[in-house]
This record gives C-alpha cells, structure tokens and sequence, in this order.
C-alpha cells in the first residue's frame, strides 16, 4: 500500500540539480556526481558477467506481492484494516501439502523446481496479528496456482488459496519461497555524506511494460528530499540514490520517505537492478504488509 505520491525522475535533470549552480559550488557538486557515478559503473562492472549475476539469472526472486487479494478486493474498510494488521482467525482444517516440491514456470520459458511452503506456514505469514479489531476468517485452503512478477519476468507460481467467509473468490499466497541471494561480489560503500550517496530503501514496482521502476528513497527534514540517478548497462541498472539541498541549522532525527519513479531507457527485462551503496540486488517488499517477498 503506498503512502506517498511517486515522483517520475529524469536522470537529465536530476545532473542539472548537481551541475547548474554557481561559484564554488559547482566543483563540490561537480565532484560528488562524479563519485556516484564511479560508484555505478564499479558495482555494474563487478556484477556484470560475474557468478553472482549468473546465480541471480537462474533464481526465483519475485518482486510482485507475494499475497494476491481476492477477485474484487475487500469489501469494506473494516476488512482491509483486519488484513493490513494480519487479524484473521482460523474455522477449518488446512490441508496437509500434497507434494515435496512445486514449479516456478516462466512465459518467457523455463522452469524452477523448489520446495513447497506448507498451508499451515503460507496461513502464518499471512495471519500474524492478534487484537481485537475487525478478523477476516478462513474456512479452509488448497493448492493452486497464481502469477507475479520476478526478476526474470512474469512466472506463474504454486499458491496456497484460502477460502474466506464472504468472498465468492480466494486470497491467494505464494506456497514456495525465493532462491537465496547470491553472494555479492563487491562490498558495500564506505560512508559518505548523504548529498554524494544513500541507501535505497527498496522497491514498490516494476512498470508493466519494464520501461520505469519506482522505488523508495529516504531523506531527512533539512534538506529538498531524494534524487535517484541511474546508470544502464547490458546486464544490470545501478540506482544511486541522494540526498539533494541539505541545509544547515536544527532539524527533527525523523528519516522520511518517499517513492521516486525512475524512467530507463529500455526495459529493464532480465537486468539486475541494483543499489550503488550497498552492491546489492535492491529489495522488494512492503514493509508493515504480510508478506515482502525477499531481501
């Protein structure tokens, strides 16, 4: 669920932000673009071709919501709630897992074969809250089948469907989970101010067409808020993330956050995306929401 309104970023004129301001300033902003953008093209070096890449090549790492709701959404906002805080109680019995393993099947071809999440596990991931507030009640479960986003493309996925009192259609949860990461083969940036480069907090989607990416940056109270510069390759999008126009004098610790929509110049297609500060995959999830598929 998102609580901000995405921005869409043009790397063009966040260089602007750095470049097109006076007298000593420039050299200073000058250089620390110019860092970032070292930053990208020594992670992207590092990653491109490497065994990392290839172990991220050949895994299930999804990044679509790991619970699909049912057909029509929720019925009220009494319902919604009592799914946002995971309040729902049991009234059936879940069935025993019919097999050892399930397939990931992509439609762009190939397959994964990975051990199946039990119903009773795929219910607790889902189900963790208790308090007295508004229950959503599930009757019972089986297995099927559901399609989410991965970093390979669209797959379609085995999924626990649990039956809810009132819907004529199933909440739908991802009975297997993702490959394990990869070693990274750089390490992550030394510390630096947050106006030369920041850690990307993570990541909200992937455009249906794969031509943007919206992600969410952070930032602090004294300053213009985040900027997300992105460098291209054959094998890999780098976002560095920044702070831009951080001011002097007192400010509260609080950390904001904010969704930024970052536009490529081609589909991002099987290209890692990756975070300049940390060298990493950058993360999928919702956090405070049931269920982040991986990080």
């Amino acid at each position: 669920m998102r609580t901000k309104t995405g921005r869409t970023v043009n790397p063009l004129v966040l260089l602007g932000l750095f470049t097109a301001v006076g007298g000593a300033v420039v050299g200073c902003g000058g250089d620390k673009a110019a860092d970032r953008e070292a930053r990208a093209r020594e992670v992207a070096g590092a990653w491109d071709g490497s065994e990392a890449a290839k172990a991220w090549g050949g895994g299930y790492y999804p990044m679509g919501d790991a619970v699909q709701l049912p057909g029509n959404g929720f019925r009220g906002d009494a319902d919604k709630r009592a799914y946002e805080t995971q309040n729902f109680v049991l009234r059936g019995e879940l069935p025993a897992t019919p097999r050892k393993d399930g397939q990931v099947r992509w439609e762009s071809g190939g397959s994964l074969t990975l051990p199946l999440t039990g119903a009773r596990t795929a219910y607790e991931r889902v189900a963790g809250g208790s308090n007295d507030g508004p229950r959503l009640t599930v009757t019972g479960a089986k297995l099927g089948e559901m399609t989410l986003a991965t970093s390979r493309g669209p797959a379609t996925v085995p999924a626990w469907l649990f039956s809810l009192e009132g819907y004529d259609t199933p909440l739908k949860r991802v009975a297997l989970g993702p490959s394990k990461l990869p070693a990274p083969p750089i390490k992550p940036a030394e510390e630096v101010s947050a106006d030369e480069l920041t850690q990307l907090g993570r990541l909200v989607e992937v455009a249906g067409d794969g031509r943007s990416v919206t992600v969410v940056a952070n930032h602090g109270s004294c300053d213009d808020g985040p900027a997300v510069d992105v460098l291209e390759t054959s094998g890999s999008v780098v976002l560095s993330a920044s702070v831009v126009g951080t001011k002097d004098g007192p400010c509260t610790a609080d950390m904001r956050h904010e969704e930024l929509t970052v536009k490529l110049d081609r589909p991002i297609g099987d290209r890692i995306l990756l975070d300049a500060f940390t060298g990493r995959p950058v993360p999928y999830g919702q956090p405070n929401q049931p269920s982040p598929s991986w990080s």
